[in-house]
């Protein structure tokens, strides 16, 4: 799919039968924030996936389950979206969650969209203009320190600047990794033993 010549996907095709589709962005957002739910059981989520997608579920949920993978993915194949994450750093550098606001002034001051006033913009829209986010908007500059590799050819001074920045922009651990180091912290203060947290 091409976003300049195709035109935009709203309803999805699975046996002969269309569907209606929510392709709004903040059902996107919604959906990779239900991704990552470590809280949400991992069977549960093609469940809750499939109704925040399909207002009616088709019966042949497989093919429902793949057109959301492909309709998040922007219509790239999953070998080319695999490709484009295998060049970068695996540790997330962002989050619709925590970076809400700093998303929401960033689309406000590069395009003058004020994401809250939006009525609808498509999912494919929204992640090309994410993507096109300058390198001087705040919370770019913040991904920027997210993802940078402190290594040792940098000075003493630019090492502690990228920590520190690291340090305050961290994204909060989940649930489950809090309630990890918080163990791995009670064994060490007790003298317990780490084999079965590490």
């Amino acid at each position: 799919m091409n976003l300049l010549i195709d035109a935009l996907p709203k309803k999805i095709w699975i046996d002969d039968k269309e569907y209606p589709f929510r392709w709004d962005f903040r059902v996107g957002i919604l959906y990779e924030l239900l991704m990552l739910d470590k809280d949400v059981e991992g069977a549960e989520k093609p469940l809750l996936a499939l109704h925040l997608f399909y207002p009616e579920v088709p019966i042949n949920w497989k093919m429902a389950l793949e057109g959301i993978q492909w309709f998040y993915r922007s219509g790239e194949s999953e070998k080319t979206s695999n490709q484009k994450r295998s060049h970068r750093k695996q540790e997330r550098i962002y989050s619709f969650e925590h970076d809400a606001s700093y998303i929401y002034s960033a689309f406000l001051e590069q395009y003058g969209i004020d994401l809250t006033q939006e009525k609808q913009l498509h999912w494919w829209k929204f992640r090309a203009l994410f993507q096109g986010l300058r390198e001087d908007i705040t919370f770019c500059k913040i991904m920027g320190y997210r993802s940078m590799e402190i290594s040792e050819s940098m000075g003493k001074e630019e090492k502690e600047f990228y920590r520190r920045m690291k340090a305050i922009h961290r994204l909060p651990f989940s649930k489950g990794e809090a309630e990890k180091l918080s163990a791995i912290e009670a064994a060490l203060l007790t003298g317990g033993d780490l084999s079965g947290l590490l």
